[in-house]
């Protein structure tokens, strides 16, 4: 267990393999297989486990998972015998005895990509959704979010054509932990909360992890009651079920808990007991977030000795670990200050160096979650103090110079961006005239371009009937579905996406994403012209209306199709109206 934590968009069509994605996993596959095959060198299977059943490889392979060089010879067993028989669902189980014992995390991806293959193979939705499950786990690890909740959700697109509750209620779990890492704990506490009434009755461990993790969310929230009483339903069913290991983990968050409660002398003695247990696990990143707040309640009590002491503990986690989250870099500001209050630059320069540090990693793994936390130090102020400390080391070189320089540049600037506004406007209102010009009905130029067929090299009835395809998906709206791509249109057009994507580009004009792109600004500006109540939309609800998948993605594309931004078009027309 431990702290868990962009919004996630269902897909309502399972998307199928295209020829350069089967191509990509075939390679993976002999990639792993070629791992395999090198580990089977140092590990010879003996000629007594060539004809043992799989009931009995797998039971060897459980008394050893504690000892894996022991559990290899069985592992490499099971998974030869699955590849002689050509039995597919064995094979993916054969990987994932790989996935779980084998402790090098560099090849776990390529463990979890053969599972996706042969779970394919075996056209078995729980073996496809759980090996998707185990990619997004290897994802997860290695803090990339987005990439986890990719495959999150196409676990969850297979395992939701099956019976399987168990594994369905696993995925809606790692998908809640994705939620609370990305600082969407509303969306969390809900996926939580159905994990916590599944599991109460049908798995202890995934019921003591469900509760953790909702009294992690609470606390968020800044829900201290409703925090302190799951933690302490966690405390009494971890005994009820005899499931103690749990324990620590309740207790590290309770006292966390009491520090949002401001009982920072309790919240100190609870969470030095939780972290006796988080040791013994040897759960450095659990164990840097307790020393954290055991500082931060020394702080407050204004025993700056202690605070200190438990402040670079976290501060040797970070350069011994590389663990680090958002939350904690308020630490480093308290150091800032503190030191540039006690007049010791050196140190001062320490920790602005080791917050830029902070920052470089938190905005690349954590990008979706460091805009919500309060930031006393930004990326700006921070290279500006430690800029003015560096020069105050080297005997303080002419500040003079930079003052003035600094105000040209700012006088500059500031002319400069006054310019480039006003000629903005003038041909943005220029761009919105022509527009509002262009005919509803009017069909654009570069979508009617036409070649002859015989310049694609596809059979001209082929030709045809994707282009009348086209005509009737265009006609019926159907690009306003989110996340469409190039394979799933073609798989929804019984094509390929090579011939797609050259029709498309002859008779369009354009490539795919773009294609797909204008049609939905088209689409969107005829609606904003004659719908009042949408112009009151935000830029994140007209992306959603429009299908896109973020904010920023439908204001490049509104952009780069009508030349202005949103809204300033909406503007324009409230204008007219008036």
């Amino acid at each position: 267990m431990g702290n868990q934590g962009d919004f996630f968009h269902k897909l309502t069509l399972l998307i199928p393999l295209s020829i350069m994605a089967i191509t990509y996993i075939i390679l993976l596959l002999f990639w792993a297989t070629q791992v395999v095959v090198a580990q089977k060198k140092n590990t010879p299977i003996p000629d007594s486990l060539l004809n043992k059943e799989y009931v009995y490889l797998d039971e060897q392979i459980d008394i050893f998972k504690r000892n894996p060089s022991k559990a290899a010879v069985y592992i490499h067993s099971y998974l030869a015998k699955a590849k002689t028989e050509k039995n597919w669902k064995e094979i993916v189980l054969g990987y994932k005895n790989y996935f779980l014992l084998k402790s090098d995390e560099k090849y776990k991806l390529a463990y979890a990509d053969s599972m996706i293959y042969a779970a394919k193979k075996s056209k078995d939705n729980v073996l496809i959704g759980s090996a998707y499950l185990s990619k997004g786990i290897v994802y997860y690890r290695e803090k990339e979010h987005s990439a986890a909740l990719d495959n999150y959700i196409m676990a969850n697109n297979f395992i939701a054509k099956t019976s399987d509750t168990y594994l369905f209620y696993k995925v809606k779990y790692n998908m809640a932990l994705i939620k609370y890492y990305l600082g969407s704990y509303d969306e969390a506490i809900v996926l939580l909360q159905k994990c916590v009434d599944y599991f109460k009755n049908n798995d202890d461990q995934g019921y003591l992890n469900s509760l953790h993790s909702l009294g992690l969310v609470n606390n968020r929230l800044g829900n201290y009651g409703l925090c302190s009483e799951i933690n302490s339903i966690g405390l009494k069913e971890g005994k009820k079920r005899n499931d103690r290991e749990a324990e620590p983990y309740f207790i590290h968050s309770e006292g966390i808990n009491q520090y949002g409660k401001k009982n920072y002398a309790l919240a100190i003695q609870t969470i030095q007991s939780g972290l006796i247990g988080i040791r013994k696990n040897k759960d450095f990143s659990n164990e840097s977030v307790g020393n954290y707040y055991i500082g931060k309640s020394y702080w407050e009590l204004r025993k700056t000795d202690q605070a200190l002491h438990y402040f670079r503990k976290v501060d040797k986690s970070f350069d011994d670990e590389g663990y680090i989250r958002p939350d904690l870099r308020e630490m480093y500001e308290v150091l800032i200050d503190y030191y540039a209050g006690k007049k010791s630059p050196k140190e001062e320069l320490y920790y602005i160096n080791k917050l830029l540090k902070v920052d470089s990693i938190s905005n690349g793994t954590y990008k979706y979650l460091t805009g919500k936390i309060h930031k006393e130090y930004d990326t700006k102020k921070l290279l500006a103090e430690k800029k003015k400390l560096e020069s105050s080391f080297n005997r303080r070189k002419s500040t003079e110079i930079i003052f003035i320089c600094v105000i040209g540049l700012l006088i500059l600037s500031s002319s400069y961006l006054t310019y480039r506004n006003i000629r903005n406007k003038k041909n943005f209102r220029k761009k919105f005239a022509e527009l509002m010009f262009k005919s509803k009905n009017s069909k654009d130029d570069v979508r009617l371009k036409k070649i002859s067929a015989g310049t694609l090299n596809i059979n001209p009835d082929t030709v045809a009937g994707i282009l009348k395809q086209l005509e009737k998906f265009e006609q019926e709206k159907k690009f306003l579905e989110q996340d469409l791509t190039l394979v799933k249109l073609a798989a929804a057009f019984d094509s390929n996406t090579k011939y797609l994507s050259q029709i498309i580009y002859h008779y369009r004009g354009k490539k795919f994403v773009e294609y797909i792109n204008d049609l939905k600004i088209d689409y969107l500006v005829e609606l904003l012209k004659t719908n009042r109540i949408v112009r009151k939309f935000s830029n994140a609800a007209l992306a959603e209306e429009a299908g896109f998948s973020s904010t920023q993605r439908f204001t490049n594309a509104f952009q780069q199709r009508v030349e202005i931004s949103p809204t300033f078009f909406i503007k324009e027309l409230e204008k007219q109206q008036l």
